[in-house]
């Protein structure tokens, strides 16, 4: 463990808190001059990202393994919130104990650096060993849907954020610039920024709405927006933290800002089935931990494998 960490992602953190230091006086000057408007959401949710922003630096800052221990506590969290909001059998407990578990053991394969299981641990072992623990409880009576609550959630909570720790592991080779944490910032730095261009231009020029049945709030308009901005940060920035050239950067924000979308109306589409307006409340102004992490559902692996194929290619195996 230590703090050698790429010039680039230091600076780069470092704007990060430029600009929520510059959003917090904008935030404290538009409640001082418009007294009769009510801010408390506004500075909830920026206060929030002090806070996660703070945690995050330090997890990466530090680096291995506690960086795998903070991605691994995150997977934990939003599993244990996604199991609160959907009812399970009490026949299943100690299911739910094998369901938890695997979190551990898939982030043990990520500190032991051992590729291969770490990809087939969750979809293939877990797919296979969960419902034969099921069986032996006896209890025949929504088997399908305890089963397909646990398989998803797993996936959706677990193995697709384990892929922002395994970025942390690729070797130096791939990205000399910045190693995998330059490549672990570039991506989060550009699916939050999508989702708050999405809502910005969603806000300010809104007017088409793209599935109203599922995120009434979501336009094509914003969609549009977050494109376009993620896009160009996405080319802007690779130079500074990743090997990307301008194709794979702009396929990258391309991709990006669409799975990121999907990400977030996928988690709302749930939300919505279940009556449930946030997954926690344990980020306020933001909700739960889910609804934070939506959009890296759809962009961890799809960004990791992106890059693995065209930089890593025969380093991993």
């Amino acid at each position: 463990m230590g703090l050698n960490i790429a010039t680039p992602v230091l600076y780069t953190l470092a704007g990060i808190f430029g600009l929520l230091a510059i959003a917090t006086m904008i935030t404290f000057g538009l409640a001082l001059s418009h007294w009769d408007t009510d801010y408390s959401e506004l500075k909830s949710r920026i206060k929030s990202w002090w806070v996660m922003v703070t945690i995050f630096s330090l997890a990466i800052l530090l680096k291995y393994p506690v960086s795998i221990i903070f991605f691994m506590f995150l997977s934990f969290i939003a599993l244990r919130e996604y199991l609160s909001l959907i009812p399970t059998r009490f026949s299943d407990r100690r299911v739910l104990l094998w369901t938890y578990l695997a979190i551990v053991i898939q982030y043990f394969w990520i500190y032991i650096g051992w590729y291969g299981m770490f990809l087939l641990f969750i979809p293939i072992y877990m797919f296979l060993l969960l419902p034969v623990r099921m069986l032996l409880n006896g209890e025949t009576e929504g088997f399908l849907n305890a089963i397909g609550t646990l398989h998803w959630g797993l996936m959706l909570n677990v193995y697709t954020i384990s892929h922002l720790s395994y970025l942390i592991m690729l070797p130096l080779s791939g990205n000399p610039i910045a190693g995998g944490t330059g490549l672990l910032v570039y991506l989060l730095v550009l699916t939050e920024i999508n989702d708050i261009a999405q809502y910005i231009f969603g806000k300010m020029f809104g007017r088409h709405k793209i599935i109203p049945k599922v995120s009434p709030n979501k336009t094509i308009e914003g969609l549009l927006g977050g494109v376009l901005t993620t896009t160009g940060l996405a080319i802007a920035l690779a130079p500074w933290l990743t090997p990307f050239d301008l194709i794979h950067s702009a396929c990258l924000g391309l991709l990006l800002s669409l799975t990121g979308f999907i990400g977030d109306v996928n988690i709302s589409a749930l939300k919505r089935d279940l009556g449930v307006k946030d997954s926690g409340t344990i980020l306020p102004g933001h909700g739960g931990i889910l609804d934070r992490i939506d959009s890296l559902t759809y962009t961890a692996p799809l960004f990791f494998h992106f890059t693995v194929y065209f930089y890593y290619q025969g380093q991993l195996l």
